[in-house]
């Protein structure tokens, strides 16, 4: 699959459809006007995206409360949460301020899971009758619901914190493989989790579960990896980052302590990578991809409005073929722009224009 500009997976979701949500949610409004809110939300999403020339489109994720909820939302078991699930930690930003939220204490996985549909079946069946473009639809990494198991409420469930993650991944392989029955081409999981690990606390967190860091990344990737086996014709992206929610981040760092184990390990074809600051550190770690392996360089930040020079992410671009062939590079912006239904601190204008941004730089840099 050649595709030099890339999109991540959430859009902001436009007011009219967090009111529906919030009608729905209070019982003021029905499920099928519900859905009616949803279908013309994707169609905007995807307007946008066409608009700006982009050659891979998703469905903004308009469906989901966040970019991760849909596993909860389609399978049983996994007891109260609500959107702070997906929301919790110590988040930080000089433009918008620093905001803690603690993991929610009622948090766990408290029966066997049990699919009651399927995750993003229909959110590609949609998506692919609006485009013509490539149609990407966006799963979390198995690993990235180890949150969900809790010592103290899962245990009857799941004694192991490892037989858990076991059944999260199968349900997974199980939703590639309808996508891929369906007709999907391209399907990216989410791994923003493991960035995370260059935190000492994300570390000593794993650690507390009976976990090193190089063995939780090594089962991490042997689980994802399981969950793209077997679904030919399908292209598989990995999207790593250090945390994207209402612009702000969770850690700083160099991918260079975990970029071997991952780049090397994972079997996805497309690896999109954030690199939108300083925060991310150089180009360096990019020498540990194989040859296989095309980049999608994350150049366009998705948590401020401010419009980044084409010249100068031309420039990163010219940058990073150091590392990595330029035909072998793509660029797409960092992350989403509403990794929950929060959203970041942008407009929809202002999003557009940033989409717009990757599609003309893809113009200039591949032609």
């Amino acid at each position: 699959m050649i595709a030099r500009s890339d999109v991540v997976g959430s859009l902001l979701r436009p007011p009219e459809l967090l009111a529906a949500r919030a009608d729905y949610e209070a019982g003021r409004l029905g499920a099928a006007a519900f859905k009616a809110a949803e279908d013309r939300a994707v169609d905007a999403a995807v307007a946008q995206q066409e608009a700006a020339g982009l050659d891979v489109v998703t469905d903004g994720e308009m469906r989901r409360l966040s970019f991760q909820s849909q596993l909860a939302e389609a399978v049983s078991g996994f007891g109260d949460w609500d959107v702070d699930a997906f929301l919790w930690g110590d988040w930080q930003s000089d433009a918008v301020g620093d905001h803690s939220l603690e993991r929610p204490h009622n948090l766990g996985v408290v029966d066997k899971l049990e699919r009651k549909r399927h995750l993003s079946v229909e959110e590609f069946v949609y998506l692919r009758s609006r485009t013509t473009r490539i149609a990407k639809v966006t799963l979390p990494s198995p690993s990235l619901y180890a949150n969900f198991w809790s010592p103290e409420l899962s245990t009857g469930a799941y004694p192991t914190f490892d037989g858990f993650l076991t059944d999260v991944a199968d349900i997974l392989r199980d939703e590639v493989a309808e996508l891929a029955r369906l007709g999907a081409t391209y399907i990216q999981l989410d791994a923003p989790h493991y960035p995370l690990l260059l935190d000492r606390r994300t570390a000593a967190y794993y650690e507390g579960r009976g976990w090193t860091v190089e063995s939780w990344l090594a089962r991490g990737i042997e689980l994802d990896n399981a969950v793209m086996a077997g679904a030919p014709g399908v292209t598989f992206g990995f999207h790593l980052c250090r945390g994207n929610q209402g612009s702000r981040w969770l850690v700083e760092g160099s991918y260079e302590s975990i970029a071997r184990p991952i780049f090397q390990g994972i079997a996805a074809e497309r690896l999109l990578l954030e690199y939108d600051d300083e925060r991310s550190g150089d180009f360096e770690p990019l020498r540990h991809i194989p040859d296989d392996k095309t980049v999608v360089l994350g150049l366009v930040t998705t948590k401020t409005p401010d419009l980044e020079d084409p010249d100068a992410l031309v420039a990163r671009i010219e940058e990073a073929s150091a590392f990595v062939t330029r035909d072998r590079l793509a660029i797409s912006p960092q992350c989403g722009f509403g990794t929950s239904v929060l959203g970041n601190a942008l407009t929809i204008d202002q999003q557009a224009a940033k989409l717009k941004l990757v599609g003309e730089v893809a113009g200039r840099a591949w032609g």
